[in-house]
């Protein structure tokens, strides 16, 4: 017999919801006018990595919105059940093709006014051998002085980067964009 337990998160509002601020909490939130759940829209979680192979860095071009045609480091939302170097390696995979082993914590990156928070990884490529998936048109090996900073997606793959080239080990600092 399976069961399911009636826990918030397997509930879901049943009739017309409304924003407003809940018994107990300090902020608005979507409420449902009829059984009173409470939908939680939270910051979303990034997760990716700057791989590279021997001297080179890659970097896939997206195919998809936004910035398209743009480059940037794979990386993307972190899915549910997944622990944060697991998904990383899923979106190396799905964006590139590249097999890689996760190594050291690169950096948190926040970005709080379109709420999401950045976790990268540094990887070692395991082979040069690229395969791109369907949220990519390419996916190359690039040395520093070949990256094509001006067509760089979004700033958070600057910053990752730079923080990467700085170098000194595994970091843990919290990089906040202002």
């Amino acid at each position: 017999m399976n069961e399911k337990t009636d826990s918030t998160a397997d509930r879901q509002a049943q009739g017309p919801v409304v924003r407003k601020v809940p018994e107990g909490d300090d902020r608005e939130r979507m409420v449902c006018v009829d059984c009173g759940f409470v939908h939680y829209d939270n910051p979303r979680i990034v997760t990716g990595a700057v791989c590279t192979w021997q001297d080179k860095i890659l970097l896939c071009r997206r195919a998809i919105e936004p910035r398209i045609g743009y480059w940037t480091i794979p990386a993307g939302y972190l899915e549910l059940n997944e622990s944060v170097d697991e998904g990383a390696k899923r979106e190396v995979v799905e964006e590139s093709g590249a097999n890689v082993d996760i190594g050291a914590f690169l950096g948190m990156f926040e970005i709080p006014r379109i709420s999401q928070i950045y976790m990268i990884y540094e990887a070692a490529m395991i082979s040069p051998a690229l395969d791109p998936g369907p949220e990519s048109s390419e996916a190359a090996l690039f040395s520093w002085d070949e990256i094509p900073w001006q067509e760089l997606a979004f700033p958070s793959v600057t910053w990752a980067l730079e923080v990467f080239r700085a170098g000194d080990g595994p970091r843990f600092e919290i990089f906040r964009h202002p």
